[in-house]
C-alpha cells in the first residue's frame, strides 16, 4: 500500500487534520518537537482521546512528569484520562532499582536498556492502537553519545513496526544539533513554536516538516492552547477555493453615491476606503454593511479601531440601524483586540463568516490589521490570499485605512493600494468658513466608475452625497477655490 493510500488517523484537532491533509498515516511515528510550553502534552493527550473516541486504546508513558501533572494538565481542558493508560517511569527511580554491583557496563548503559526493556514490556501488556512518548529527553540523557541515542531511537521505530501502532514522540529539542537525525528516522515532524512579542502575548505556530509521500499544507500556521485543546487556524491558501461566483452589485441606495462608483460595489470585488480619521470611512462601510444585511446577503464587521458598542452607538446618531439587522442575525460584529489576534486566525474567523453564507466582510481598519501582524513585510502577501479568496466566494469586500494627516499631502501606513480592486478616496476640504468632506473613487478595476469629486454629509437621516463639485478646483488639497459664480453648493436631500 503507497503511503497514499494509508488510512488515516485523526489527531483529535481539526486544524491540524487539515494542514496534514486529512491526518496521520496510520502504524508510522511521528516526532512532535517544541520548547517547553509549547504544547506538547496537550497535542499527545487530544490525540490520544480522539482514539479512544473511536475505540482505539491508548497509552500515554511519562518519562518526566507523574500521574499526577499529566492528569492536571487534562483536567484543565475538562478532559477525563479514564479510557487512556498512563504510565510514569522516573529514570531516577530505575536507577535505584537496578543497583550498583555491575561492573560490566557502564551504569548509564545499564540504566537506558533496562529502561526501553521496562517501556516495551508495558506496550506489550497494554496493546495500544496509539502511544505517546513523552518526552525523549530522559532517553537523550541516558545515552551516551548521539550514535547511541541514534540506536536507541531506531530499535523503538523496529518494534513497532508491523504491531498496527502510530507513535508520536515527543521532543523538547534540549540538544537541536542531534534534531535532524532524530528527524530522519521518524515518518513524519512537527515542529511547535512559540515567539514572544514587543507587546501581547507570545505568538504559537506550528510547522510541518516532514511527512513522507503525503502533500501536506507547508508552511507556519498559528495556533493556540485553550481551554478545550490546541485550536489550529490553517494558512489560508486561495488556490483551493477557486469558484466562478455570481457577479451582483451592491448598490447603496444612494443615487449619486451609486453614480460616484459606477453602479455599486461588484460581488467577489474588494473596496478599499481610505482617508484621514473622520473623514467618513467607518460611517460609509456601516452604511454598506446595513444594505448588504437588508438585502439578505448577510454581513460581517471586523472591527479593530473601536468597540462594538461605539460602532453601534454611531450607527444609531446617522440612522443606521445595525441593532435590528444584528439581532435578526443577517449582520455580526467582531471585536478584534490586535494584540490578542494572529493573521492566520483572523482568516479564519472571515473564512468561518463565508462559510455560513456571509455576503459582505468589511475590515475596520487595515491599520489594526497591520498590527495584528508581527512582520509587516508579509501583510500585502496574506491580505492578497485573503482577497483572492473572498472574490472566489463572490464577497463584497471592504476595507478600511486611515491616513496619517488631516488635510495637505498624505500618507498610509502601508500602500495596498494595487491590492484592492477599487479605491474610494475621502478628504476633508475647507470652503467658506466650513470644514467639508470630498468623496472620489481613485480605481476601480471591473467597471467605468465617475472621474468626479463630490461632497459627503453625514447626520441623522444618513449619509447624503451631492452632485459634482464643478465650481471648485483643488479639493482634494483641502484648500480649493472657486472657478464660478462663487455661490455655496448645496447637497440635495436624501433620496
Amino acid at each position: 500500500m503507497s503511503p497514499i493510500d494509508t488510512p488515516r488517523l485523526s489527531t483529535g484537532i481539526a486544524g491540524l487534520d487539515d494542514v496534514l491533509a486529512g491526518g496521520l498515516p496510520r502504524e508510522r511515528i511521528y516526532l512532535v518537537q517544541g520548547e517547553p510550553g509549547s504544547g506538547k502534552t496537550t497535542l499527545g493527550l487530544q490525540f490520544l482521546l480522539e482514539g479512544a473516541a473511536q475505540n482505539e486504546p491508548g497509552l500515554y508513558i511519562s518519562l518526566s512528569e507523574s500521574k499526577d501533572e499529566i492528569t492536571a494538565v487534562a483536567a484543565s481542558h475538562g478532559w477525563s484520562l479514564d479510557k487512556v493508560s498512563l504510565y510514569e517511569l522516573s529514570a531516577v527511580e530505575q536507577q535505584l532499582q537496578l543497583g550498583a554491583d555491575n561492573t560490566v557496563f557502564h551504569p548509564a548503559e545499564v540504566e537506558l536498556r533496562e529502561l526501553l526493556k521496562t517501556l516495551l514490556a508495558v506496550v506489550d501488556e497494554v496493546k495500544p492502537r496509539r502511544v505517546v512518548f513523552d518526552s525523549l529527553s530522559e532517553i537523550r540523557i541516558l545515552s551516551q553519545n548521539q550514535a547511541q541515542y541514534r540506536r536507541q531511537i531506531l530499535m523503538l521505530k523496529q518494534y513497532f513496526v508491523g504491531r498496527n501502532v502510530t507513535v508520536l514522540l515527543l521532543d523538547d529539542r534540549t540538544n537541536p544539533e542531534g534534531d535532524s537525525q532524530l528527524q530522519s528516522l521518524a515518518h513524519g515532524v512537527v515542529m511547535l513554536e512559540q515567539l514572544p512579542q514587543a507587546y501581547g502575548p507570545e505568538r504559537r505556530r506550528l510547522r510541518v516538516s516532514k511527512l513522507r509521500g503525503i502533500k501536506f499544507r507547508g508552511g507556519y500556521h498559528d495556533y493556540r492552547i485553550e481551554t478545550g485543546g490546541l485550536q489550529v487556524y490553517p494558512r489560508l491558501v486561495a488556490a483551493e477555493h477557486a469558484e466562478v461566483p455570481e457577479r451582483k452589485k451592491l448598490t447603496s441606495g444612494l443615487p449619486h453615491l451609486d453614480a460616484l462608483i459606477g453602479g455599486g460595489l461588484d460581488s467577489g470585488t474588494s473596496t478599499l476606503l481610505l482617508g484621514p480619521a473622520g473623514s467618513g470611512k467607518s460611517s460609509l462601510m456601516a452604511h454598506y454593511a446595513v444594505t448588504a444585511a437588508k438585502e439578505g446577503r448577510g454581513a460581517a464587521i471586523f472591527a479593530f479601531d473601536e468597540n462594538r458598542a461605539t460602532l453601534f452607538q454611531r450607527a444609531r446618531a446617522l440612522g443606521l440601524d445595525l441593532d435590528t439587522e444584528a439581532d435578526a442575525g443577517r449582520l455580526t460584529v467582531r471585536q478584534v483586540d490586535p494584540a490578542e489576534l494572529a493573521p492566520d486566525e483572523l482568516a479564519h474567523a472571515i473564512r468561518a463568516e463565508v462559510e455560513r453564507g456571509v455576503g459582505f466582510v468589511a475590515i475596520d481598519s487595515l491599520n489594526g490589521y497591520l498590527n495584528a501582524t508581527p512582520d509587516e513585510r508579509f501583510l500585502s502577501v496574506q491580505l492578497h490570499e485573503l482577497l483572492s479568496y473572498l472574490s472566489h466566494k463572490g464577497v463584497v469586500t471592504v476595507m478600511v485605512m486611515a491616513q496619517h494627516g488631516l488635510v495637505g499631502t498624505m500618507s498610509a501606513p502601508l500602500d495596498i493600494t494595487y491590492i484592492a480592486d477599487a479605491v474610494v478616496l475621502l478628504r476633508f476640504f475647507e470652503a467658506q468658513g466650513r470644514v467639508r468632506k470630498a468623496i472620489s473613487v481613485m480605481k476601480k478595476r471591473s467597471g467605468a466608475h465617475e472621474d468626479t469629486i463630490r461632497e459627503l454629509t453625514m447626520g441623522r437621516d444618513g449619509l447624503r452625497v451631492s452632485e459634482p463639485l464643478a465650481q471648485l478646483h483643488g479639493v482634494l488639497t483641502g484648500v480649493p477655490s472657486f472657478a464660478g459664480g462663487g455661490q455655496e453648493h448645496h447637497v440635495p436631500d436624501r433620496p
